[in-house]
């Protein structure tokens, strides 16, 4: 069933599927996808082509956008667009800890959610394509974790591509977790420093955050533990282009004075609980790491293994010396799941998925070598999030692929960016750039 209805400038159409939970067994137990349809106003009754946009992540829903807003806009100009809530996320059959007790224990859940990763999302586009299109290829646009789908998508089902474009999204073909990890410590504390560079007087106040959250137990409103790791978490923020100042706004009236002394402010305390929170995107926490995993290694909490290799993250150390206090971003740690109430209740789950070593290949290079369809990805310069260093590499294993590799945008060009970032990437796939 569908239905549709207006927003300025844009029909939009619900749409719903039904597919195999697991696609190696079609017979067996299913889950329902939701896509919404996009298609200017004044195109409404135009037979044209398709864009399928998949989301970054992994864990969250299609953008739900008012109108032609960002990068929306200049698709509708060529394409109808599909929406599509990845498996678990959206209006999906949401996986969290809500639902999923509704399959049983822990090994029933992470069971479960091995079928949540980037091959059985390609195996739900294929299996809706038909549907939708009528059985003829569309256009895949993959930000970030969906640009790894789109290169499973290339290495699966090359057939039901007209077109790729990816942006901040080419991952590496064979890195394990610690090696992405490995790669991702001193990204993150090039953007640190960049933040300091830009906001000195930063320093001294998020070494006076850290200081109380090491000697102070502090509970945000709803139940979330804020200690000072999952404070340094918030550098999740400075991969974005607005959030070196979003980080500095919040830190700069983290303290009021009280009867009993200087606390943290209630308004700091509600903002980052929103920004640290994985009740919205439960799936983010548990399979993160899962998305690496391609042979038999445990990912085995790679996030919190490496981190270990790199001291100069220890708050503590840093608070009883001289030395700044470094923030993190993009990492899921065993602590998450005790800090979080979204998550404590899959504890055991997550264990469990980091334990794994029966995890199948995402990417066939042999494939990738032989590549027939257009591609075009951007790739930043110093992406916090994908290692540009692994994303030119599995560049140059994908035949025809072409970069644009840019320091004009971060990880959001796709936003920031629009319309410029998406017709640039379309020109190369065209060979008009």
């Amino acid at each position: 069933m569908t239905s549709s209805y207006r927003q300025p400038g844009v029909v939009l159409t619900d749409r719903r599927f039904t597919v195999p939970l697991d696609h190696a067994r079609p017979d067996g137990e299913t889950i329902e996808l939701y896509a919404r349809e996009a298609v200017a106003s004044d195109r409404a009754g135009q037979d044209l082509p398709w864009l399928l946009y998949l989301q970054g992540g992994p864990g969250f829903g299609a953008n739900r956008f008012v109108g032609r807003q960002a990068w929306l806009d200049r698709a509708l100009k060529d394409y109808r667009v599909l929406l599509l809530d990845q498996r678990g996320t959206g209006s999906s059959t949401p996986a969290n800890r809500q639902t999923l007790p509704l399959r049983g224990g822990p090994a029933e859940q992470a069971a479960y959610l091995t079928h949540f990763r980037a091959d059985s999302i390609v195996r739900d586009c294929e299996a809706v394509r038909p549907l939708v299109t009528g059985g003829a290829p569309w256009t895949v646009l993959g930000q970030s974790f969906g640009g790894f789908c789109a290169v499973s998508y290339l290495s699966l089902a090359p057939e039901g591509l007209s077109t790729a474009v990816i942006t901040g999204g080419l991952p590496s073909l064979d890195a394990h977790a610690d090696d992405v990890y490995r790669a991702a410590y001193p990204r993150m504390e090039r953007k640190v420093a960049a933040h300091y560079a830009r906001y000195p007087q930063d320093v001294e106040r998020a070494r006076r955050i850290a200081d109380h959250l090491l000697t102070h137990d502090v509970v945000l409103p709803g139940g979330h533990r804020l200690t000072v790791e999952g404070f340094q978490s918030l550098g999740l923020m400075l991969g974005m282009s607005d959030g070196s100042h979003r980080l500095h706004f919040l830190l700069e009236d983290a303290f009021v004075r009280t009867p009993g002394g200087p606390e943290l402010s209630d308004a700091f305390q509600e903002q980052v609980r929103g920004l640290l929170s994985y009740a919205a995107h439960p799936l983010y926490a548990l399979v993160h790491e899962s998305i690496y995993g391609q042979d038999a290694r445990p990912t085995a909490w790679a996030a919190e293994r490496v981190r270990a290799e790199f001291p100069q993250f220890d708050a503590a150390k840093a608070v009883a010396g001289d030395a700044p206090v470094l923030f993190t971003g993009e990492t899921v740690h065993p602590w998450t799941f005790d800090t979080d109430p979204a998550l404590r209740p899959l504890r055991e789950t997550a264990e469990l998925l980091a334990a794994r070593t029966d995890w199948q290949p995402l990417y066939d290079p042999a494939r990738l070598a032989a590549n027939e369809v257009p591609v075009a990805a951007a790739v930043y310069h110093d992406d916090m999030y994908v290692d540009a260093g692994h994303s030119l590499r599995t560049a140059r294993a994908v035949r025809g692929l072409r970069t644009w590799v840019t320091d004009e945008y971060e990880h959001d060009g796709l936003r920031t960016g629009a319309p410029r970032v998406l017709d640039r990437l379309l020109a190369l796939t065209r060979d008009e750039a």
